[in-house]
């Protein structure tokens, strides 16, 4: 769920930021070579940065509910002032990094995009660095956001057992993990009909589970 929540903030962002941002994606440690990269300025950078907590559901042994934190780092530059390289300048195009961080908050918050997570909260907004560059002001926050889902643990001394491509396990035979054989499917169900609870049954019934026909 970590990777399909960080794509799905990325294809938002960059479907609402439009032009205001020259590049939304992945954060790759641009930021340790400022430099490098202040012809994609202003940009957005989407990354996880980890498990806050991990509670059980209820009573339920073997699901967890986790709360994950995720963090979009904006970072813009200005070549007139700093005032300027957070707020903007008087031109379209100089676009300041206090617009593009509530834009961030704007469209991300209370948004699950279509996942079974828990709407996207929005967390602190931390500056980062605050620098001048070739005469340029630049500035970079950022801005988190935590969300819940639910982790299902294996049974107790038991593998994965993968039984479709589609199955999040799968991982574990293209690396040829240890496995575990799936569950056999389940073809029928055993009834027993007893008039006081107790003594032997009067009448049994078996019903067969049907294959639903997905054609």
């Amino acid at each position: 769920m970590i990777s399909e929540t960080e794509l799905a903030m990325i294809e938002r962002l960059r479907a609402g930021l439009g032009d205001m941002v020259k590049e939304v994606s992945s954060y790759g440690g641009e930021l340790d070579d400022v430099g490098a990269i202040v012809r994609a300025l202003p940009a957005a950078w989407v990354t996880f940065l980890g498990i806050q907590s991990s509670a059980p559901v209820s009573t339920h042994k073997n699901r967890f509910r986790v709360t994950g934190r995720f963090a979009v780092m904006v970072t813009a530059y200005n070549v007139r002032q700093e005032a300027a390289q957070r707020r903007g300048g008087p031109r379209l195009d100089e676009v300041g990094c206090n617009l593009i961080v509530r834009s961030v908050r704007r469209l991300l918050t209370r948004q699950d995009m279509g996942l079974p997570i828990e709407p996207l909260m929005p967390g602190r907004v931390r500056s980062l660095f605050s620098s001048r560059l070739n005469e340029k002001a630049m500035s970079a926050y950022s801005c988190e956001f935590d969300t819940v889902w639910i982790e299902e643990a294996l049974e107790c001394g038991h593998w994965p057992a993968p039984e479709g491509d589609d199955d999040p396990d799968r991982v574990f035979a293209w690396y040829r993990g240890r496995l575990d054989k799936p569950y056999p499917m389940h073809e029928s169900t055993g009834l027993a009909y007893h008039l006081d609870g107790q003594g032997p049954a009067v009448a049994q019934d078996i019903i067969f589970t049907e294959a639903k026909d997905h054609d």
